[in-house]
């Protein structure tokens, strides 16, 4: 019996298939839900480079370039660090970069979750407010706020 459970729960996980190496990725803004500044849904950017590293089942994922600066500036980072789940990466970057309006102070964090399909790496970053719980936050729409970009990008042959 002890044997089946554990064939079962076995079978739920899928081994990683490898996802490390470096990709260029488009990424699309979707809805706003957060209110970041200077963000305009529909807008588009390509080029970006993200470069996946993994070990086993544990991936980082280091984006690159102008973009990495513009996430340093709003997150305090650009590694976002997770697992890998058969084809689907689950990748959390916390903030770091404290913001304060009124009594309400938070932080952005970043969630990529993505499929991978050979080459082909698709999904979407969330974008949300770790607030200090105070009513302010309420108030601007920050607690339970998501922001998100889709994206899919690719890599050389492995």
């Amino acid at each position: 019996m002890k044997r089946l459970v554990l064939l079962a729960v076995l079978a739920g996980c899928g081994s990683p298939v490898a996802v490390g190496g470096n990709y260029t990725v488009g990424v699309t803004n979707r809805d706003n839900g957060c209110m970041l500044a200077n963000w305009t849904v529909g807008q588009m950017s390509s080029g970006i480079g993200v470069d996946i590293t993994q070990s086993g089942s544990n991936a980082t994922a280091t984006i690159t370039g102008a973009t990495a600066i513009l996430l340093d500036l709003s997150l305090g980072s650009h590694a976002f660090t997770g697992t890998v789940d058969g084809d689907t990466l689950d990748l959390k970057l916390l903030g770091t970069r404290p913001q304060t309006s009124g009594n309400c102070t938070w932080t952005l964090d970043g969630e990529i979750i993505a499929t991978s399909t050979g080459e082909l790496l698709t999904g979407r970053i969330d974008y949300t407010a770790a607030t200090n719980g105070h009513p302010d936050c309420t108030t601007m729409g920050l607690e339970g706020c998501v922001t998100y970009q889709d994206f899919n990008g690719s890599r050389p042959p492995q």
